[in-house]
């Protein structure tokens, strides 16, 4: 069974950058499409960006819209999400999520709306990103 560990979380300055991991084990990266998402206190979870397992297309049609970059290699079980100009409201304990799109049909990371939480099977236990002066 996959399981998903995020680190790279932290306290950072306004208008810093964090590069925020999310490390795989259990089965082959390689079958699956990852997702990140955020949750901040009292709010719901949401979706920030995805990248397929197929062609490692991405989609950044989240929350943070021109300040994110996601990468993935899947010979080091590893995706990446790179924010940037980051601001208090991003404070938030980041996830990421796994599915296999081929055991869930229909999943696409690449239509206009990124899929909702529930369409992921596999979540790391999220890290915690404060931003504050």
């Amino acid at each position: 069974q996959l399981q998903l560990v995020e680190s790279g979380g932290g306290l950072v300055e306004p208008g810093g950058s964090l590069t925020l991991s999310c490390a795989a084990s259990g089965d082959s990266l390689e079958f699956y499409a990852i997702a990140w998402f955020r949750q901040a206190p009292g709010k719901e979870r949401e979706g920030v960006a995805c990248i397929s397992n197929n062609d490692w297309s991405t989609n950044y049609a989240g929350s943070l819209p021109g300040r994110v970059t996601l990468s993935r290699d899947d010979n080091k079980s590893t995706v990446w999400l790179q924010i940037n100009d980051l601001r208090p409201e991003d404070t938030a304990v980041y996830y990421c999520a796994a599915v296999d799109p081929i055991i869930r049909s229909g999943y696409s990371c690449a239509r206009a709306a990124l899929p909702g939480a529930g369409r992921y099977d596999y979540w790391g236990q999220g890290t915690q990103v404060t931003v504050s002066s």
